[in-house]
């Protein structure tokens, strides 16, 4: 159990350091972009992965392409929307994209829909809706915060989705996260390396230097929640039901007391209305 609630506390880390990145003048794109030399390294020395096995026709590059753009695209999102919206709302928002995920797997991959799940998915999305709640204003800050949110929301469901497409297609996992993160790598590189020639941004090594602990913290919660269902095969919904809920809560606690975010009462509601969508979702029986 350990090993789940240092990956609950690695993806809060994670959240911590973006939200304080503005304060310390650190270049947000050019952190997220060390962060994948970091991930990339780490996953290359400590998984040691299969890369032989990345061979066509049956590799799917396509989702790993796709991928490739969206983790850095996603990552830049969830900076501001824990800059805008705050770390309790935006992990909340994170977590509760498995709910997307389930009404995937229940229209694409065919799986049941039983009572348990349906009544979770229900659960969840009221929670949505009271997490994103706020007095009501017109003001372009706020369209803002909710759009940030939902993409944030929306983003993690297709990660999961083009993993799951990747899974199925018979790719090892780490051969897979460790070719998306090299390539996201390459990418976000050859768009500093533009923008450094165009004049839009400086190279520095303050941003590399907490680029490189983002990867760090990143991989820490993979790797934690990998070796958290190797710790325990026979209670998956257990792992899944303690990160979940953990995520939620440490965030919930370092929002509110770390950084003092306000929260209000629908607000309230919904983190209760969260943990409860995930324990359900967790308990209920497995195809």
């Amino acid at each position: 159990m350990s090993y789940v609630l240092t990956a609950a506390l690695f993806s809060v880390l994670v959240s911590v350091l973006l939200k304080l990145m503005p304060r310390h003048r650190i270049d947000v794109a050019q952190a997220v972009t060390w962060n994948y030399l970091a991930a990339g390294g780490l996953c290359l020395g400590l998984l040691d992965p299969p890369l032989a096995r990345l061979q066509p026709p049956h590799t799917p590059w396509f989702a790993l392409l796709a991928l490739a753009v969206i983790l850095p695209s996603l990552f830049l999102v969830l900076a501001m929307a824990v800059r805008q919206a705050g770390i309790v709302r935006t992990d909340i928002a994170q977590r509760l994209s498995l709910l997307l995920s389930l009404i995937v797997a229940f229209t694409v991959f065919s799986e049941p829909a039983g009572a348990m799940k349906l009544l979770g998915l229900g659960l969840g999305l009221v929670a949505i809706v009271a997490i994103l709640a706020r007095p009501t204003t017109n003001t372009t800050a706020t369209r803002y915060t909710l759009v940030c949110l939902l993409t944030v929301w929306l983003g993690f469901a297709v990660v999961d989705v083009a993993l799951k497409f990747i899974a199925r297609a018979g790719t090892p996992f780490a051969a897979s996260l460790t070719v998306s993160f090299a390539l996201a790598f390459v990418g976000m590189l050859a768009l500093q390396v533009w923008w450094q020639v165009r004049g839009r941004t400086r190279l520095s090594v303050r941003n590399l230097v907490a680029g490189l602990l983002l990867g760090t913290l990143n991989f820490g919660n993979i790797i934690c929640y990998v070796r958290a269902h190797q710790a325990l095969p026979d209670n998956p919904a257990v792992v899944f039901a303690t990160m979940n809920i953990g995520v939620v809560v440490l965030g919930t606690l370092t929002g509110v007391i770390v950084f003092s975010e306000p929260t209000s009462r629908w607000n309230r509601v919904g983190i209760v209305l969260a943990i409860a969508a995930i324990a359900v979702i967790a308990m209920a029986p497995r195809a």
